[in-house]
């Protein structure tokens, strides 16, 4: 499950104790870090000590999948920031953490190597293809593959009156085919892949998660010899997961909608 509230309000260890042992021993969460660590950075440190503290109930039982760290457009690709990213690394060692960009100027080959160096995934992200948004490039530079689902809702990505209306797309059949075998590509280059659907304003996640599991179950599947049953497809290292999140939360600048997205973990 992805949690996006953490985005929003600081969790504490309480909390994430809570949310692991109401959940079975294979689940996993993703856990989007706090604003104060991507967006309004004056204090940070003191924001990744609680961070760090507030994971311990999921590390212990290894049901942390990643943390999630979405910057925003005005994080640009500058010395200073790509400083901060190693310090991202310094600040929360040992931990699996996934980087998403939002600004293109980030997609080249430096930045790729810096988060290899670092052991930090890149996140992989489907959006409005607009001249400085990140284009649909894949690349593994950890561990862990992540891909992200975010429309492609041209008209509304900028002009909207609500922030959640930018994430009302539905995926087409041929659209999400397009990501198979950069998915594929991810799983073979990675020991896990988890794959979100952040298109939720009306639970299109929920149409296209089952669109997309189906089309990778459909090229793992083996060829049905003549006459006999065909059984399941083979085990697969890719996670469709969920995004968790209370409701009624405050919508700020740079993070996703607070509402639910109905995926799930396969």
């Amino acid at each position: 499950t992805e949690v996006n509230s953490t985005y929003y309000r600081m969790p504490n260890r309480h909390m994430l104790w809570h949310m692991q042992a109401k959940t079975p021993p294979r689940f996993e969460f993703v856990i989007k870090a706090y604003k104060g660590l991507t967006h309004d950075r004056a204090n940070y440190r003191e924001h990744f000590a609680k961070l760090k503290e507030a994971l311990q109930p999921l590390v212990d039982v290894g049901k942390l999948a990643c943390v999630l760290a979405q910057f925003p457009t005005s994080f640009r690709n500058n010395e200073e920031n790509r400083g901060y990213l190693r310090r991202f690394r310094d600040l929360l060692p040992c931990l699996p953490v996934v980087i998403e960009f939002r600004h293109r100027e980030w997609i080249n080959d430096e930045t790729f190597q810096l988060l290899a160096d670092e052991n930090l995934g890149y996140v992989c992200v489907d959006m409005p293809e607009f001249k400085t948004l990140v284009p649909p490039v894949v690349r593994a530079t950890a561990d862990i593959g992540y891909v992200r689902f975010h429309g492609r809702n041209y008209k509304q990505w900028w002009q909207h009156e609500e922030r959640h209306e930018r994430y009302d797309y539905l995926y087409s059949e041929d659209e999400l085919a397009e990501w198979v075998p950069k998915i594929k590509s991810l799983e073979d280059q990675t020991k896990k892949v988890y794959v979100s659907m952040n298109n939720h304003y009306r639970g299109q996640a929920v149409i296209n998660g089952r669109m997309l599991q189906e089309l990778l179950d459909l090229v793992r599947r083996p060829a049905k010899p003549q006459g006999v049953a065909r059984g399941r497809a083979p085990e697969s290292a890719v996670e469709m997961i969920a995004k968790a999140d209370g409701h009624g939360e405050k919508r700020e600048p740079g993070g996703d909608s607070p509402r639910d997205s109905g995926m799930y973990q396969r």
